[in-house]
């Protein structure tokens, strides 16, 4: 099993800094923009306490952080639904009363064991826009956090909206009644992405680089803006799903979300065969032509049989994957047996452009292009996307040949990279496998494309690079000087069966029919079971 770790953050702010919890008179005390470590315990609620706030801040954000323990943080000491939050990340907009100066809140945990946790509390100015301010959805009544849904397709991050914010004492500004420059709706919501390092999940690395991103200067210099949003829009952006472990941040409280993915042995043995078969094909693929159609065959109709039975039907993973090798393999048989019969060379070559076409699409779409607004619309992406995979075959068709060896070596190489994925995580899988759940999930539209590209990656890339290179150049200098494609192997069997029909000089002239061959061979299997006759001759005796 693996796991990823991966930053989004919103809006920030405050200065990062790192204390021990003070404690005088019973209190937790804490300074502003300072992570201060606390454990909490059972049974009863520690008391937090910030003092000297000062006269211009005029609402603050207390975040209580823990790495897989609940905690509570609440105003008062009875817990009431609209005051008070539960989870292991969570946090608090407190608005602050005309000359207040001290702000207090309730920690508390409900586990056996102790909760090792970390706090800080931001203040902010009128200036700045209140987080969940607007919100009408969730139980509190501001509401900063944020919550992560996410299926096999996708992760939702939903969220309250934000309001104007204003003075300590004044009246909020309404929500919904305009629209204009002077109401919340011109406000816009930026989401950055950092990815933490690859398997790592200890608690001193997941604070080392959650204060990394607490500031928004180290918020643009180590993290990728990937999208913003308008408040016109609905407050539930989707990205894509990875397996991760999650957190987000605006000027709310992180929101973790922790994946296993376990590894499929099916998965595992249906890419390990399908890898050994691309090698083959990625060095070899254009001498052995019948077995390269039966790859690209392979292809072919398992990938619309696999979205087929994914949306017509619930059956289990496992159950449709060998459904899926088993209408590729029939897929294969079909485009070797046109091949041999009508030896329709036009027709297997535009199957096996239209497949180096779909990874060529796919890998444009992979890029940031695919993020662009215009192609959420499924249509323009799908024509777009069809017009891409059906240019290739068109490009090439004047050299087939080089469009046979060019598909042999980047379709048969990736397959090794699908097979990498299957033992370890690589971004580079994502390239197709985006496009199918694409076309099993008309949600998918909707989400934000962004993986990691780690060292690995680099390498994977690196890898499938080499080997498509070296089979291609291989294969174009094996097969210099040579026919550019096999004969028609139906009118090869037609001329050697007349060849052997008036040609008596023929050795296999003289061979007996099939049929009488085969009558032959069963009769030598019926002897085998008969009881043997004795020898000799038998003469009665006379008396």
């Amino acid at each position: 099993m693996w796991r990823l770790r991966l930053l989004v953050l919103g809006v920030l702010a405050a200065a990062p800094a790192e204390a021990q919890a003070n404690s005088s008179d019973g209190f937790l005390e804490f300074s502003v923009g300072k992570f201060t470590h606390l454990l909490l315990s059972r049974p009863l609620p520690q008391e937090a306490i910030l003092r000297h706030i000062s006269g211009n801040v005029t609402f603050l954000l207390f975040q209580i952080h823990s790495q897989y323990q609940n905690t509570t943080v609440s105003f008062t000491k009875t817990l009431l639904p609209g005051t008070s939050g539960t989870g292991n990340d969570r946090g608090l907009v407190f608005m602050l009363r005309p000359e207040q100066t001290m702000c207090t809140w309730y920690l508390e945990t409900k586990d056996a064991k102790p909760v090792q946790t970390v706090a800080i509390p931001l203040s902010y100015s009128e200036r700045d826009p209140i987080p969940g301010g607007c919100n009408l959805e969730f139980d509190l009544d501001i509401d900063p956090n944020i919550y992560l849904d996410y299926n096999f397709f996708e992760t939702t991050i939903k969220f309250a909206p934000a309001n104007l914010g204003y003075a300590r004492g004044a009246e909020p500004p309404p929500c919904d009644v305009s629209t204009g420059q002077e109401s919340r709706w011109r406000l816009r919501y930026d989401v950055y992405q950092y990815f933490l390092p690859e398997g790592d999940l200890t608690e001193a690395s997941l604070l080392q680089h959650l204060q990394r991103m607490a500031q928004v200067s180290q918020v643009k210099a180590s993290a990728v803006k990937e999208l913003f949003i308008m408040s016109s829009f609905r407050t539930r952006p989707s990205i894509l799903r990875l397996p991760m472990f999650l957190y987000t941040h605006t000027l709310a409280a992180l929101s973790p979300w922790t994946v296993t993915v376990p590894l499929r042995v099916s998965t595992k043995v249906f890419s390990t065969v399908f890898a050994v078969l691309g090698i083959f094909i990625c060095f070899f693929g254009h001498r052995f032509w019948k077995t390269e159609l039966f790859f690209v065959g392979f292809i072919f109709l398992g990938f619309f049989f696999y979205i087929l039975i994914s949306r017509l039907t619930s059956l289990k993973y496992d159950v449709r994957l060998v459904l899926t090798a088993v209408a590729g393999s029939i897929g294969g048989i079909l485009l070797v047996a046109s091949w041999w019969r009508f030896g329709t060379l036009m027709l297997c070559m535009l199957c096996v452009g239209l497949v180096l076409g779909f990874l060529v699409s796919s890998g444009t779409f992979f890029t940031p292009l695919g993020n662009l607004n215009v192609f959420r619309d499924d249509g323009v992406f799908w024509v777009t996307f069809s017009c891409i995979t059906l240019l290739v075959p068109v490009i090439f068709m004047g050299c087939l040949r080089i469009l046979n060896i060019l598909a042999c070596g980047a379709v048969g190489s990736y397959s090794v990279v699908l097979a990498i994925d299957s033992y370890i995580f690589s971004s580079l899988s994502y390239m197709t496998l985006n496009v199918l759940r694409r076309a099993l999930n008309t949600d998918f539209r909707a989400a934000f494309i962004g993986v990691p590209f780690q060292t690995k990656d680099f390498l994977v890339l690196a890898v499938w690079g080499m080997l498509a290179v070296s089979g291609i150049t291989l294969q174009i200098r094996r097969e210099r000087g040579q026919a550019p494609f096999p004969p028609h192997p139906y009118k090869l069997w037609k001329q050697e069966r007349e060849r052997r029909v008036t040609n008596i000089l023929d050795p296999s002239h003289h061979i007996p029919p099939l049929r009488e061959r085969l009558y032959g061979r069963l009769t030598q299997i019926r002897e085998l079971f008969q009881k043997e006759q004795p020898a000799g001759e038998r003469t009665p005796l006379l008396l």
